[in-house]
C-alpha cells in the first residue's frame, strides 16, 4: 500500500472533512475521495461514514487510524535516521533532556558537560551539540518521552510512581536519601541525624504532592504527624520559606551540595528514599543517549556518596 494514501486517511480523520484534508494536502476533494475509496476496497471494510458536519471513521476506521498513525511515525523516523547516517549529521540532532527540578539543578548539567567534553573533537567538525533542559515532574516527563518531545528524562519513583510502558526503557541510577532543610540559625543546624519524632512540632513547607506523600509516610512510620502549613509553587520557593525561617522542608539529598548559603540540612534516621531513573524511548534514540546515560550515572554517584548506582534498597524495589 502507498503510504501517501495512509497519510490522506489520517488527515481526513484528524480534520473530519474531505475538503479540509484536500486543502491541507494540496489535492482536489475528488482525489481525496478516490484515495479513501481505494483504501476501503483494499481492506474490504468501510473506513468512513458521513454525518451532519462532515465525516468520521467507522469503528474499523478508528482501529486502522491508530495503527496507520504509528506506522507513519515510524516511517518518518526511518527516513530521518537514514538521512542523518548518510550525511554524517547524526550528532547535529538537538538533544532534549527532561529532569525533575532537583536533578536539573546539578546532576543533569554536570552529565551534559561531561558529554560535550567527550565529543568535543567531533563537534569541532560538525558544529556544537544543541541541547535543552526542561524541568518537570516525573509522570509528565515520562509522557513527553513517549510522545517524542524529550530524548531522555531523569525522573524518580516518588509518589505517585512511574508507569510501566513498553515504549520506553528505564535504567536505575541509584537511591537518593531525603534530608531536612533548615534555616542556618535553626537549633538543629549543624547537628547529627535526627529522628522524625524530634521534628513533630515543626511547621513544614511543601511544593508538590510526591514530596508531601514521602513526608507523611515517614512521619506515620515514626508514629507522629507532619504539619504542612505552607505550600510553595516550586522548589526555589520552598527553600525561600526555609531560608526566612517560616518552615523546614523535606528535600532531595542530591541538592545538599548546591544549596543557597542561608539554608542548611540535617539528615534523618532511617530517611525516606526515592529511586532515580532515566527513561528513554525504545525506538529512534538520540545518538548521544548511550554516552549520556553513562555520564548521568557518574554524576549521580558523585553527589550521593555511598550509592554507586547498583546498590539495592527501597529505590530498587519501588520500580513503579
Amino acid at each position: 500500500m502507498d503510504l501517501t494514501v495512509w497519510r490522506t486517511f489520517v488527515a481526513v480523520c484528524r480534520l473530519g472533512s474531505l475538503s479540509a484534508a484536500a486543502a491541507e494536502l494540496h489535492h482536489t476533494q475528488s482525489a481525496v475521495s478516490r484515495q479513501i475509496a481505494g483504501l476501503e476496497r483494499q481492506l474490504g471494510v468501510p473506513l468512513m461514514e458521513r454525518h451532519a458536519r462532515g465525516v468520521r471513521p467507522t469503528p474499523a476506521g478508528e482501529v486502522f487510524r491508530h495503527h496507520a498513525l504509528a506506522t507513519l511515525n515510524e516511517a518518518d523516523r526511518a527516513v530521518r535516521a537514514a538521512r542523518e547516517a548518510g550525511d554524517g549529521a547524526a550528532f547535529n540532532r538537538p538533544l532534549a533532556v527532561g529532569a525533575t527540578p532537583s536533578l536539573a539543578a546539578g546532576v543533569v548539567p554536570e552529565a551534559v558537560r561531561a558529554l560535550l567534553k567527550e565529543f568535543q573533537a567531533l563537534f569541532k567538525e560538525s558544529g556544537s551539540l544543541r541541547w535543552s533542559l526542561l524541568p518537570g515532574l516525573s509522570a509528565p516527563l515520562h509522557d513527553r518521552v513517549v510522545t517524542g518531545e524529550l530524548d531522555i528524562a531523569v525522573v524518580t519513583d516518588a509518589p505517585p510512581g512511574l508507569p510501566h510502558d513498553p515504549r520506553t526503557e528505564r535504567r536505575f541510577l541509584g537511591v537518593d536519601d531525603m534530608v531536612v532543610a533548615l534555616p542556618v540559625d535553626h537549633p538543629r543546624a549543624g547537628g547529627g541525624p535526627v529522628r522524625m519524632r524530634a521534628l513533630a512540632d515543626e511547621t513544614w513547607a511543601e511544593d508538590n504532592d510526591g514530596s508531601a506523600a514521602l513526608l507523611h509516610q515517614h512521619a506515620a512510620r515514626a508514629g507522629v504527624g507532619a504539619r504542612i502549613d505552607l505550600t510553595a509553587a516550586d522548589l526555589p520557593g520552598k527553600l525561600a520559606l526555609v531560608a526566612t525561617g517560616h518552615a523546614i522542608a523535606l528535600i532531595p539529598g542530591v541538592l545538599t551540595r548546591g544549596l543557597r548559603t542561608d539554608v542548611t540540612t540535617v539528615s534523618l534516621v532511617d530517611p525516606p528514599t526515592r529511586g532515580v531513573y532515566t527513561v528513554v524511548p525504545r525506538r529512534d534514540p538520540h545518538p548521544c543517549t548511550a554516552a549520556l546515560l553513562d555520564h548521568l550515572a557518574t554524576a549521580f554517584a558523585s553527589v550521593r556518596p555511598g550509592h554507586d548506582g547498583v546498590t539495592s534498597g527501597p529505590g530498587v524495589a519501588a520500580d513503579r
